[in-house]
């Protein structure tokens, strides 16, 4: 018996990302994506103390402070495309951030921010 679930885990994939990061590589061709779906997702991602909104506010927090652009958009794009954040909420957020990352990205974030916005996300 598998230690990890990696179909849990490609199952809660797929939720938190809404099916719009493409076709991950069957089991056993990767080891990191194998390990990313057993160990974050199907354990982390899956404990129920935090949801994963929750979990979503805190990794946005953590991306702004390292300024991933690409890694914020696909957050913040998720976010609302899952009914998690609206609009005035991400604007807000922003705002809020900038305080605590510092001005540079902080412009990202809001750059970003209206990028995501301007763009309608499917449902």
């Amino acid at each position: 018996m598998a230690k990890y679930d990696r179909s849990k885990g490609l199952t809660l994939f797929d939720e938190v990302y809404c099916k719009d990061l493409g076709t991950l590589p069957p089991a056993g061709s990767s080891r990191f994506i194998d390990y990313m779906l057993e160990t974050l997702f199907a354990e982390l991602w899956a404990d129920e103390t935090l949801s994963i909104r929750d979990r979503r506010l805190l990794l946005i927090g953590a991306i702004a402070s390292q300024g991933d652009d690409t890694t914020m958009r696909i957050q913040l794009r998720s976010a609302l495309k899952r009914g998690e954040l609206k609009k005035e909420q991400l604007e807000a957020m922003a705002v809020f951030l900038t305080q605590y990352v510092g001005y540079p990205k902080g412009s990202a974030l809001f750059r970003i921010v209206n990028e995501v916005l301007a763009t309608p996300a499917e449902k």
